[in-house]
């Protein structure tokens, strides 16, 4: 339905009436050049000079045609098919055959009748159904959330799920925070009756250990009417050329709902990611045995880096710095006071001077022994610091002042700092941060160094420096010119119920300053030594010039071998100045790669290894569970019913009457100008008038 209406007040079309009527007189029945012609001539041309002025005065008022558009639009149905591995564990082909059909019978009645979205789910959420069942988890919450974000805007009627209601990854689905506001129907796949079987349900290790110490796994052993059976839970160390048996536990299954937990002691004999496999002997008429073992995978690391906070007396900002350290398994945190006699810098790789010197205690002796061994250290002023002996023990900053007096300083991200990147959140938090304390005084940056935090003052950016970095004898340094960081990391979680940002921001200034420079011109590097089998592996690689710019003319080739020797080629690809490779999933194991490039007529190499980790999640639940999947039908007002009745879903669907159609009316104004018939009904009145006139021996 179109509307007419304009711009200016409607009794404006009388001006326009009498602007044409006017023209029309004017031109036909007070002019003399068709006195000889019929009074019929002059009504046809008077006519359509009244009608081409009365139009084209009325496009003046800015006329809008509005139209009312209506669309129907058919109720969205969810159709979704778990995909994991656990679904078809005790079906027989015949039955998977059945199944899909079956599947397929209900998509085709509910295409008939509403929008349907088929959907897999497992290790994601993905279109469309291909009933491989080959997905090493189920997140059932996940298909929830992302059913959520992708239809809580739209008229969606149901949601049909077929699964066995096993999940193993995210939260109880019944719990999820996210709530569609549709019925879900689920179809209770699976079996619930408890079967024979012997598993181990879960072990609980630290991925990273370091060389020379013990670390602990600690093992659930579960088992399902096996009462009276004898069985041993074995330890093995999976090693190229042999597999070790490390220890041997027997076991007694002395009840039907069997569980147990052991706890083993493993030493590290040798660095490198290590594989163990943990197993139990399999009993008679068990249900399966792929349940049976589990392999994990540690991760040896010849050395920890160790690090030595030194204060000149008890601060909070000790407890701070070393609670935000250890958190990172790769260092080993050591606080220690300057007073200590068994003080020894050269068995640390960091040092953290905490108002040190200090005016009671210059620390001639830890600068001394910092700058023999040359060791990567990082200075902290406060109230207790010496600013005299400071400034003479480095130059990246100096301080002109007494000492005694101080300033409530915030911190601001220096715009050209490039030494480290960090997360735009740490940029825009931080300047809100409870000020510290710093030296009342003139600050002078050094030459050769950089600053990585500006002092804000009040709400003036000044061009103090509060944390710059820099090297002294040829060694990475840094200074903090305030000192009170404990209460960044408090207000941190304070915001945010969390300590990201201050860990970030600490944990990037101890990074650059204990990284020893990596000078070598070729590098192949991986994220991560250990992946899920499930996960793509990615490789960068870096190439580097005499003047260390990174360049990518030449060809980067890498190989990637198994423990069998079987050998992978893959080339990467060119980004920019660097490389990049998507090398795809690998099967479970461990594999070494060699990276190799020429340039300038040398071959430049580089080696890492990593390893590919099962997932088995899903043969370690065998039993279907039905009462969740009738409590999310519940909760959602669907309802459950088997897989012999799931084409029954589509009437059941249609019978409750609430998935209907929705009717969208949207306007749609635009200006009566831009309508093409309009110029053409002018032009046409202009030209026949033009036409006749012509005709008859006038213009």
């Amino acid at each position: 339905m179109n509307n007419l209406t304009f711009q200016y007040p409607s009794w404006y079309i009388i001006f326009c009436v009498l602007l044409g009527l006017g023209c029309a007189t004017l031109l036909y029945f007070r002019d003399q050049n068709f006195k000889d012609q019929s009074v019929g001539l002059k009504w046809v041309l008077g006519i359509l000079r009244f009608l081409a002025v009365t139009f084209l005065s009325m496009l003046l008022l800015s006329p809008l045609l509005k139209s009312l558009l209506t669309e129907t639009k058919k109720p969205v149905v969810v159709l979704a098919q778990d995909q994991s591995e656990s679904i078809v564990a005790n079906m027989t082909e015949e039955q998977k055959t059945k199944y899909q059909a079956d599947f397929k019978a209900l998509s085709a009645q509910l295409g008939e009748s509403y929008d349907l979205k088929e959907y897999s789910f497992g290790n994601s959420v993905r279109e469309g159904v291909d009933f491989e069942f080959t997905d090493k988890v189920t997140n059932v919450s996940d298909f929830i959330k992302s059913m959520y974000d992708l239809y809580s805007n739209q008229n969606l009627g149901a949601v049909v799920l077929a699964t066995d209601g096993i999940y193993n990854e995210g939260s109880n689905p019944i719990y999820a925070s996210t709530k569609l506001s549709a019925p879900i129907y689920t179809v209770a796949l699976g079996d619930t009756t408890p079967k024979r079987d012997l598993l181990v349900k879960r072990v609980f290790h630290n991925k990273i250990a370091y060389l020379g110490d013990k670390f602990s796994i600690q093992i659930d052993v579960s088992a399902q009417n096996c009462v009276g059976s004898n069985t041993a839970l074995t330890i093995t160390k999976v090693q190229k050329g042999g597999n070790k048996q490390i220890q041997r536990i027997p076991l007694t299954i002395d009840k039907n709902n069997y569980f147990t937990t052991k706890e083993v002691i493993l030493d590290t004999e040798s660095a490198g990611v290590q594989r163990y496999r943990i197993s139990l002997n399999a009993i008679s008429d068990e249900v399966t045995t792929a349940n049976n073992s589990k392999d994990i995978f540690v991760d040896v690391l010849d050395a920890r880096q160790k690090i030595l906070i030194v204060a000149n007396s008890p601060h909070p900002d000790i407890t701070a710095l070393k609670q935000t350290m250890s958190d990172n398994k790769n260092y080993e945190v050591t606080t220690k006071y300057i007073s200590d006699p068994s003080l020894n810098v050269a068995a640390y790789d960091f040092v953290v001077m905490h108002q040190l010197p200090s005016k009671t205690n210059d620390a001639s002796a830890l600068l001394s022994s910092i700058n023999n061994n040359k060791t990567a250290h990082l200075y902290i002023v406060g109230s207790q610091t010496d600013l005299g002996k400071l400034n003479r023990i480095q130059n990246m900053v100096t301080i002109t002042g007494d000492g005694r007096n101080t300033n409530d300083v915030q911190a601001t991200v220096a715009n050209d700092f490039s030494l480290f990147t960090i997360k735009d959140e740490l940029k825009q938090e931080l300047p809100t941060f409870a000020p510290l304390l710093a030296p009342f005084g003139d600050y002078k940056l050094g030459g050769n160094a950089q600053a990585f935090l500006y002092q804000r003052v009040g709400k003036v950016d000044t061009n103090y420096p509060l944390l710059v970095f820099g090297e002294e004898n040829e060694t990475k340094a840094g200074v903090l010119s305030a000192e009170g960081i404990w209460k960044w990391r408090l207000f941190d979680y304070l915001q945010r119920q969390n300590h990201d940002i201050f860990d970030e921001l600490m944990s990037k200034t101890i990074q650059y300053l204990s990284l020893k420079e990596d000078k070598r011109k070729f590098r192949v590097s991986i994220n991560k030594n250990i992946f899920n089998e499930n996960e793509a592996i990615y490789f960068d690689a870096e190439l580097y010039n005499e003047s260390y710019e990174l360049i990518n003319e030449p060809d980067v080739n890498l190989v990637i071998t198994n423990s069998e020797g079987k050998k992978f080629d893959f080339v990467f690809n060119k980004n920019g100045t660097s490389y990049v490779l998507d090398a795809g999933m690998f099967p479970v194991g461990n594999y070494t790669y060699k990276g190799t490039t020429f340039f300038n007529g040398e071959q430049l190499t580089n080696n890492g290894q990593f390893s590919v980790q099962p997932i088995q999640l899903e043969i370690f639940e065998t039993t279907a569970d039905h009462g969740l999947l009738r409590l999310l039908s519940d909760k959602y007002g669907g309802a459950m019913v088997s897989p012999d009745e799931i084409t029954s879903i589509a009437s059941i669907i249609q019978n409750q009457g609430t998935v209907k159609p929705v009717m969208y009316q949207t306007t749609k104004t635009r200006s009566i100008i831009n309508v093409k018939w309009i110029f053409f009904l002018l032009a046409g009145l202009l030209i026949v008038e033009w036409f006749i006139r012509r005709y008859f021996g006038s213009y």
